[in-house]
């Protein structure tokens, strides 16, 4: 019998193994579960800061084909759940038709809606010359913008085990620093044709605040396909990693289950 696939798409600063509780779930309630890594990433967020300098030549373009390709892959259209970034690229896809049904967790923004100013303590993404250069995150910069609802020994384990450096091109494609965005940060918000999309937050996320993921969500306003946002209350960036990840993770497998995304889809 056939599974459905949910393919998972990681952010900037954390490493693919951030969804490795939430491939485990997914996969014991019937779903083909896989978090793909990017393209040049290594085995485990150790291994990438070792050695982290594959991962300074990637952008968003190269970023979307990896994962566009990865989801055509299938026989049974996936269900794409992104964070950050991966939020991003898993609402291009699924309002370009690519995938059945998306997830966007704190997604960074699309379209017009402009990148919050950063509330400090991080390195300015700058021009995105040279392509290898990379931007980290110490654990006390990780604490401040991903995981300030945390304590600091949660913080740092979490640090410790899914942190990675972020490609300075990549930031830059995301308009930080005043960048000029990716023609690729966009997403057809008109598109009524495509699949249900549920838009996710943390209402004190300091990276991708509550009010840019809302004014994302109001954009799709004029379409008739399903789209759904879920606010999660005093929950930060790291909402998918930390010790309340199975709160946000239930509701993703219940809301999938609402619109009709089963484990095994119909045959025939």
């Amino acid at each position: 019998m056939k599974r459905t696939p949910v393919v998972f798409i990681h952010g900037v600063w954390l490493h693919a193994l951030c969804w490795e509780s939430w491939v485990e779930l997914f996969t014991g309630s019937g779903f083909l579960a896989l978090a793909p890594g990017w393209p040049g990433e290594a085995g485990t967020a150790p291994d990438v800061r070792t050695s982290p300098e594959p991962l300074g030549r990637v952008g968003l373009d190269a970023l979307t084909e990896h994962y566009a390709a990865i989801v055509r892959s299938f026989d049974v259209a996936p269900v794409i759940v992104g964070h950050s970034v991966g939020g991003l690229i898993a609402q291009h896809l699924v309002t370009a038709d690519v995938g059945q049904a998306a997830v966007a967790i704190a997604p960074a923004p699309v379209n017009d809606i402009p990148l919050p100013a950063s509330p400090g303590r991080l390195p300015p993404p700058g021009r995105c010359d040279p392509a290898g250069e990379l931007v980290t995150l110490s654990p006390e910069q990780f604490h401040h913008l991903f995981a300030s609802t945390l304590g600091a020994e949660e913080s740092d384990r979490l640090h410790d085990r899914y942190a990675v450096p972020a490609p300075r091109r990549l930031l830059a494609d995301l308009g930080c620093a005043g960048a000029p965005r990716s023609p690729r940060a966009v997403a057809d918000v008109g598109n009524a044709g495509r699949g249900p999309l549920l838009l996710i937050s943390g209402q004190e996320d300091r990276l991708v605040p509550d009010e840019a993921t809302r004014a994302v969500y109001k954009q799709y306003g004029d379409t008739t396909a399903v789209t759904d946002l879920k606010q999660f209350a005093d929950r930060g960036h790291c909402l998918v990693i930390d010790s309340g990840w199975r709160f946000v993770a239930d509701y993703v497998l219940g809301w999938l289950d609402e619109h009709g995304i089963r484990a095994h889809p119909p045959q025939g």
